[in-house]
Protein backbone atom coordinates (compact mmCIF):
# COMPACT_ATOMS: atom_id res chain seq x y z
CA UNK A 1 0.00 0.00 0.00
CA UNK A 2 1.39 3.71 -0.77
CA UNK A 3 2.81 5.47 1.96
CA UNK A 4 0.14 8.16 3.28
CA UNK A 5 3.07 10.58 4.19
CA UNK A 6 6.71 10.89 2.89
CA UNK A 7 9.10 12.51 5.68
CA UNK A 8 12.64 14.07 4.01
CA UNK A 9 15.03 14.20 6.94
CA UNK A 10 17.94 12.59 7.66
CA UNK A 11 19.61 10.44 10.87
CA UNK A 12 21.93 13.08 12.19
CA UNK A 13 19.17 15.59 11.86
CA UNK A 14 18.15 17.02 15.19
CA UNK A 15 14.35 17.70 14.02
CA UNK A 16 14.05 14.78 11.73
CA UNK A 17 14.36 12.95 14.82
CA UNK A 18 11.19 14.83 16.43
CA UNK A 19 8.85 14.37 13.45
CA UNK A 20 10.06 10.67 12.89
CA UNK A 21 9.35 9.43 16.76
CA UNK A 22 6.25 11.63 16.27
CA UNK A 23 5.28 9.68 13.30
CA UNK A 24 5.76 6.05 14.86
CA UNK A 25 4.22 6.61 17.89
CA UNK A 26 0.78 7.50 16.30
CA UNK A 27 1.53 4.59 13.80
CA UNK A 28 0.73 6.32 10.45
CA UNK A 29 1.08 4.60 7.12
CA UNK A 30 4.82 6.24 6.16
CA UNK A 31 8.09 6.58 4.93
CA UNK A 32 11.16 8.36 5.23
CA UNK A 33 13.02 9.12 2.18
CA UNK A 34 16.75 10.96 3.15
CA UNK A 35 17.33 14.50 1.90
CA UNK A 36 20.09 13.89 -0.51
CA UNK A 37 21.50 16.31 -2.85
CA UNK A 38 18.94 15.66 -5.86
CA UNK A 39 16.05 15.30 -3.04
CA UNK A 40 17.28 18.98 -2.39
CA UNK A 41 16.87 20.56 -5.61
CA UNK A 42 14.09 18.19 -6.98
CA UNK A 43 11.48 18.32 -4.51
CA UNK A 44 12.44 20.37 -1.21
CA UNK A 45 13.42 23.49 -2.25
CA UNK A 46 10.70 23.68 -5.20
CA UNK A 47 7.89 22.42 -3.46
CA UNK A 48 9.47 23.80 0.31
CA UNK A 49 10.93 26.93 -0.88
CA UNK A 50 13.65 26.74 2.17
CA UNK A 51 16.41 24.29 2.40
CA UNK A 52 15.63 22.85 6.10
CA UNK A 53 14.63 19.62 6.70
CA UNK A 54 12.57 17.78 7.86
CA UNK A 55 10.12 18.36 5.11
CA UNK A 56 6.51 16.43 5.22
CA UNK A 57 4.87 15.62 1.88
CA UNK A 58 1.33 14.20 1.54
CA UNK A 59 -0.29 11.82 -1.01
CA UNK A 60 -2.45 14.63 -2.59
CA UNK A 61 0.82 16.72 -2.44
CA UNK A 62 0.50 19.12 0.34
CA UNK A 63 4.05 19.73 1.80
CA UNK A 64 4.58 21.12 5.52
CA UNK A 65 8.09 22.01 6.67
CA UNK A 66 8.79 22.87 10.67
CA UNK A 67 8.31 20.15 13.12
CA UNK A 68 5.73 22.08 15.38
CA UNK A 69 4.04 22.38 11.77
CA UNK A 70 4.21 19.00 10.93
CA UNK A 71 3.08 17.71 14.97
CA UNK A 72 -0.07 19.86 14.55
CA UNK A 73 -0.89 19.43 11.03
CA UNK A 74 -0.64 15.15 11.43
CA UNK A 75 -2.83 15.91 14.86
CA UNK A 76 -5.50 17.81 13.29
CA UNK A 77 -5.68 14.40 10.53
CA UNK A 78 -5.01 11.78 13.62
CA UNK A 79 -6.87 13.11 16.56
CA UNK A 80 -6.78 9.53 18.43
CA UNK A 81 -4.76 9.81 21.50
CA UNK A 82 -3.50 13.08 20.91
CA UNK A 83 0.46 14.64 22.11
CA UNK A 84 -0.99 17.39 23.91
CA UNK A 85 -2.56 16.89 27.30
CA UNK A 86 -5.72 18.05 27.66
CA UNK A 87 -5.28 19.59 31.71
CA UNK A 88 -3.85 22.96 32.00
CA UNK A 89 -0.87 22.31 33.74
CA UNK A 90 0.62 19.52 31.78
CA UNK A 91 -0.29 21.38 28.48
CA UNK A 92 1.88 24.33 30.15
CA UNK A 93 4.62 22.38 31.16
CA UNK A 94 4.28 20.19 27.67
CA UNK A 95 4.71 23.20 25.83
CA UNK A 96 7.33 24.94 28.18
CA UNK A 97 9.59 22.07 27.82
CA UNK A 98 9.10 21.55 23.86
CA UNK A 99 9.92 25.65 23.53
CA UNK A 100 13.27 24.41 26.07
CA UNK A 101 14.33 21.53 23.62
CA UNK A 102 13.42 23.62 20.47
CA UNK A 103 15.49 26.49 20.82
CA UNK A 104 17.80 26.11 23.85
CA UNK A 105 18.99 22.47 24.07
CA UNK A 106 20.53 23.08 20.66
CA UNK A 107 23.41 24.58 22.17
CA UNK A 108 24.94 21.40 23.88
CA UNK A 109 23.56 20.01 20.88
CA UNK A 110 25.86 21.60 18.59
CA UNK A 111 28.53 21.86 21.02
CA UNK A 112 28.63 18.24 21.52
CA UNK A 113 29.01 17.51 18.00
CA UNK A 114 31.43 20.43 16.85
CA UNK A 115 33.28 21.18 19.66
CA UNK A 116 34.70 17.60 20.52
CA UNK A 117 34.84 17.40 16.47
CA UNK A 118 38.61 15.60 16.65
CA UNK A 119 37.50 12.66 18.75
CA UNK A 120 34.14 11.72 16.22
CA UNK A 121 35.64 13.65 13.22
CA UNK A 122 35.03 10.58 10.72
CA UNK A 123 31.45 9.65 11.99
CA UNK A 124 30.13 12.94 11.36
CA UNK A 125 31.22 13.66 8.61
CA UNK A 126 30.27 10.35 7.21
CA UNK A 127 26.92 10.98 8.12
CA UNK A 128 26.42 14.17 6.46
CA UNK A 129 28.49 12.48 3.53
CA UNK A 130 26.22 9.64 3.44
CA UNK A 131 22.90 11.93 3.00
CA UNK A 132 24.35 13.74 0.52
CA UNK A 133 25.48 11.34 -1.76
CA UNK A 134 24.83 7.77 -0.70
CA UNK A 135 25.89 6.51 -4.05
CA UNK A 136 29.54 8.20 -3.03
CA UNK A 137 32.12 5.51 -1.19
CA UNK A 138 32.63 5.58 2.66
CA UNK A 139 35.97 7.55 1.62
CA UNK A 140 34.17 10.17 -0.50
CA UNK A 141 31.80 10.40 1.36
CA UNK A 142 33.67 12.04 4.59
CA UNK A 143 35.41 14.07 1.92
CA UNK A 144 32.20 15.69 1.05
CA UNK A 145 30.75 15.37 4.27
CA UNK A 146 33.62 17.87 5.31
CA UNK A 147 32.73 20.07 2.40
CA UNK A 148 28.97 20.17 3.34
CA UNK A 149 29.01 20.41 7.09
CA UNK A 150 31.13 23.34 6.90
CA UNK A 151 27.86 25.84 7.47
CA UNK A 152 27.09 23.98 10.71
CA UNK A 153 30.38 24.04 12.12
CA UNK A 154 30.54 27.88 11.26
CA UNK A 155 26.92 28.34 12.97
CA UNK A 156 28.65 26.87 16.56
CA UNK A 157 30.08 30.61 18.07
CA UNK A 158 26.11 32.49 16.91
CA UNK A 159 24.66 30.14 19.00
CA UNK A 160 26.68 31.17 22.24
CA UNK A 161 29.69 28.24 22.36
CA UNK A 162 32.74 29.79 23.02
CA UNK A 163 35.95 29.18 25.30
CA UNK A 164 33.85 30.93 27.85
CA UNK A 165 30.73 29.67 27.52
CA UNK A 166 31.75 25.88 26.97
CA UNK A 167 32.74 25.01 30.40
CA UNK A 168 29.25 26.36 32.13
CA UNK A 169 27.23 24.93 29.14
CA UNK A 170 28.85 21.31 29.80
CA UNK A 171 28.09 21.77 33.43
CA UNK A 172 23.92 22.72 32.60
CA UNK A 173 23.95 19.60 30.21
CA UNK A 174 25.83 17.09 32.86
CA UNK A 175 22.63 18.62 35.52
CA UNK A 176 19.70 17.95 32.95
CA UNK A 177 21.21 14.61 32.24
CA UNK A 178 21.50 14.32 35.73
CA UNK A 179 17.90 15.62 36.46
CA UNK A 180 16.29 13.20 33.90
CA UNK A 181 17.73 10.06 34.82
CA UNK A 182 16.14 10.52 38.28
CA UNK A 183 12.62 11.69 36.40
CA UNK A 184 12.89 8.93 33.98
CA UNK A 185 13.75 6.18 36.71
CA UNK A 186 10.07 6.32 37.72
CA UNK A 187 8.13 7.24 34.76
CA UNK A 188 8.13 6.05 31.17
CA UNK A 189 7.85 10.05 29.79
CA UNK A 190 7.83 13.19 31.28
CA UNK A 191 4.10 13.13 32.41
CA UNK A 192 3.24 9.79 32.56
CA UNK A 193 3.48 6.18 30.32
CA UNK A 194 2.44 8.40 27.06
CA UNK A 195 4.99 10.86 24.95
CA UNK A 196 3.36 14.19 25.01
CA UNK A 197 4.52 17.33 22.73
CA UNK A 198 7.49 18.18 25.25
CA UNK A 199 8.62 14.88 24.69
CA UNK A 200 9.00 15.13 21.33
CA UNK A 201 10.72 18.41 21.85
CA UNK A 202 13.20 16.62 23.90
CA UNK A 203 13.76 14.42 21.32
CA UNK A 204 15.68 15.78 18.95
CA UNK A 205 18.44 16.85 20.47
CA UNK A 206 18.71 14.60 22.71
CA UNK A 207 18.73 11.75 19.68
CA UNK A 208 20.40 13.34 16.71
CA UNK A 209 22.96 14.50 18.65
CA UNK A 210 23.18 13.85 22.04
CA UNK A 211 22.63 9.62 22.01
CA UNK A 212 24.08 9.13 18.51
CA UNK A 213 27.17 11.13 18.23
CA UNK A 214 29.93 9.12 19.58
CA UNK A 215 31.20 11.35 22.08
CA UNK A 216 28.24 12.04 24.20
CA UNK A 217 26.00 9.16 23.33
CA UNK A 218 28.87 7.44 25.41
CA UNK A 219 28.46 9.92 28.06
CA UNK A 220 24.59 9.30 28.32
CA UNK A 221 25.24 6.24 28.71
CA UNK A 222 27.52 5.60 31.30
CA UNK A 223 25.92 9.07 32.99
CA UNK A 224 21.85 8.33 32.70
CA UNK A 225 21.13 5.35 31.36
CA UNK A 226 17.73 5.74 32.55
CA UNK A 227 17.83 8.90 30.01
CA UNK A 228 19.43 6.54 27.30
CA UNK A 229 16.57 4.12 27.82
CA UNK A 230 13.81 7.01 27.29
CA UNK A 231 15.57 7.52 23.99
CA UNK A 232 15.33 3.91 22.73
CA UNK A 233 11.61 4.14 24.10
CA UNK A 234 10.75 7.24 21.80
CA UNK A 235 12.56 5.96 18.72
CA UNK A 236 10.54 2.24 19.25
CA UNK A 237 7.08 2.95 20.80
CA UNK A 238 4.25 0.95 20.96
CA UNK A 239 2.00 3.16 18.82
CA UNK A 240 -1.09 5.12 20.64
CA UNK A 241 -0.15 3.80 24.00
CA UNK A 242 -0.49 5.31 27.32
CA UNK A 243 -1.67 7.52 29.75
CA UNK A 244 -0.73 11.54 30.92
CA UNK A 245 -0.82 11.03 35.10
CA UNK A 246 -4.23 11.60 36.64
CA UNK A 247 -5.33 14.87 38.35
CA UNK A 248 -3.32 17.03 36.30
CA UNK A 249 -0.22 15.91 38.16
CA UNK A 250 3.50 18.16 37.39
CA UNK A 251 6.28 15.08 38.84
CA UNK A 252 8.44 16.94 41.69
CA UNK A 253 11.64 15.52 39.33
CA UNK A 254 10.20 18.44 36.65
CA UNK A 255 10.83 21.33 38.81
CA UNK A 256 14.40 21.39 38.30
CA UNK A 257 14.53 21.51 34.35
CA UNK A 258 12.01 23.99 34.54
CA UNK A 259 13.77 26.23 36.76
CA UNK A 260 16.99 25.95 34.45
CA UNK A 261 14.76 26.81 31.61
CA UNK A 262 13.56 29.93 33.61
CA UNK A 263 16.44 31.07 34.39
CA UNK A 264 18.77 31.11 31.35
CA UNK A 265 16.06 30.61 28.31
CA UNK A 266 13.19 33.01 29.00
CA UNK A 267 15.27 36.13 29.77
CA UNK A 268 16.88 35.63 26.16
CA UNK A 269 13.08 35.06 24.70
CA UNK A 270 12.01 38.13 26.29
CA UNK A 271 15.07 39.81 24.50
CA UNK A 272 14.00 38.31 21.10
CA UNK A 273 10.45 39.74 21.59
CA UNK A 274 11.88 42.96 22.14
CA UNK A 275 14.21 43.08 19.15
CA UNK A 276 11.43 41.56 17.44
CA UNK A 277 9.20 44.25 18.26
CA UNK A 278 11.84 46.99 17.51
CA UNK A 279 12.50 45.46 13.93
CA UNK A 280 9.05 45.95 13.46
CA UNK A 281 8.56 49.54 14.28
CA UNK A 282 11.65 50.05 11.98
CA UNK A 283 10.35 47.85 8.61
CA UNK A 284 6.53 47.91 8.99
CA UNK A 285 4.68 45.25 7.29
CA UNK A 286 7.56 43.53 6.48
CA UNK A 287 8.83 39.35 6.77
CA UNK A 288 10.81 39.71 9.98
CA UNK A 289 14.37 37.55 9.06
CA UNK A 290 15.25 34.60 11.02
CA UNK A 291 18.22 35.90 12.56
CA UNK A 292 18.61 40.12 13.86
CA UNK A 293 21.98 39.64 14.88
CA UNK A 294 23.52 39.26 18.91
CA UNK A 295 22.66 39.49 21.88
CA UNK A 296 24.26 39.05 25.65
CA UNK A 297 22.88 36.07 27.05
CA UNK A 298 23.31 33.70 30.04
CA UNK A 299 24.11 29.86 30.51
CA UNK A 300 24.56 29.06 34.08
CA UNK A 301 27.49 30.84 35.06
CA UNK A 302 28.88 31.91 32.17
CA UNK A 303 27.43 34.53 30.04
CA UNK A 304 28.45 35.46 26.29
CA UNK A 305 26.92 36.29 22.95
CA UNK A 306 24.50 34.47 20.61
CA UNK A 307 22.37 34.86 18.39
CA UNK A 308 19.10 37.03 17.99
CA UNK A 309 16.72 34.30 16.68
CA UNK A 310 13.32 35.53 16.20
CA UNK A 311 11.56 32.26 15.57
CA UNK A 312 11.82 31.62 19.43
CA UNK A 313 9.17 34.22 20.06
CA UNK A 314 6.87 32.27 18.09
CA UNK A 315 7.50 29.00 19.60
CA UNK A 316 7.07 30.46 23.03
CA UNK A 317 3.91 32.07 22.10
CA UNK A 318 2.74 28.74 21.75
CA UNK A 319 2.76 28.51 26.28
CA UNK A 320 2.12 31.69 26.69
CA UNK A 321 -1.13 31.66 24.77
CA UNK A 322 -1.90 28.28 26.44
CA UNK A 323 -1.30 30.17 30.24
CA UNK A 324 -3.16 33.57 28.98
CA UNK A 325 -6.10 31.37 28.07
CA UNK A 326 -6.41 30.07 31.94
CA UNK A 327 -8.98 31.81 34.37
CA UNK A 328 -10.05 31.47 37.82
CA UNK A 329 -8.85 28.24 40.04
CA UNK A 330 -6.72 27.07 36.66
CA UNK A 331 -4.60 30.01 36.09
CA UNK A 332 -3.96 30.46 40.14
CA UNK A 333 -2.65 26.66 39.91
CA UNK A 334 -0.57 27.99 37.05
CA UNK A 335 0.52 31.20 38.82
CA UNK A 336 1.34 28.93 41.68
CA UNK A 337 3.97 26.80 39.25
CA UNK A 338 5.11 29.74 36.96
CA UNK A 339 6.52 31.52 40.50
CA UNK A 340 8.08 27.90 42.00
CA UNK A 341 10.29 27.89 38.70
CA UNK A 342 11.19 31.29 38.66
CA UNK A 343 8.66 32.01 35.21
CA UNK A 344 5.60 33.92 36.73
CA UNK A 345 6.83 37.06 35.16
CA UNK A 346 7.79 36.34 31.76
CA UNK A 347 4.12 34.48 31.17
CA UNK A 348 3.10 37.60 32.28
CA UNK A 349 4.80 39.96 29.78
CA UNK A 350 2.65 41.34 27.20
CA UNK A 351 3.17 40.40 23.53
CA UNK A 352 2.14 43.71 21.77
CA UNK A 353 3.95 42.39 18.24
CA UNK A 354 2.53 38.74 17.49
CA UNK A 355 4.45 36.46 15.41
CA UNK A 356 2.75 34.26 12.69
CA UNK A 357 4.51 31.74 10.43
CA UNK A 358 4.74 31.62 6.28
CA UNK A 359 6.17 29.25 4.45
CA UNK A 360 9.92 29.65 4.85
CA UNK A 361 9.43 33.61 6.79
CA UNK A 362 7.80 34.87 9.80
CA UNK A 363 5.69 37.74 9.52
CA UNK A 364 4.62 39.85 12.31
CA UNK A 365 1.49 41.08 13.22
CA UNK A 366 0.09 44.70 15.03
CA UNK A 367 -1.73 44.01 18.04
CA UNK A 368 -1.62 41.91 21.59
CA UNK A 369 -3.13 38.59 21.41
Amino acid sequence: MAADYILYGADHSLYTGKARAYMRFKGLNWEEVTATREVYKSIILPRAGVAIVPVLATADGHVVQDTTDIIDFLEAAHPAVSVYPDTPLQKLVALMLELYADEWLVIPAMHYRWSVLDQQRDFIFSEFGRMSAPEASPQEQVLIGERTSKMFRGSVPMLGITAQTMPAIEEVYLELLDQLDSHFSQYEFLLGSRPSIGDFGLIGPLYAHLARDPVPKALMQERAPNVYAWVERMNNPVPLSGYFLTDDEIPATLLPILKTMCRDQLPDVLDVIRHNAIWLEQNPGGDIPRYLGMHPFRTGSASGERVIHSYAQWMFQRPWSHYQSLSGQQRAKADTLLKAVGGLDAFNTEIVHWVERKPGQLELVEGSR
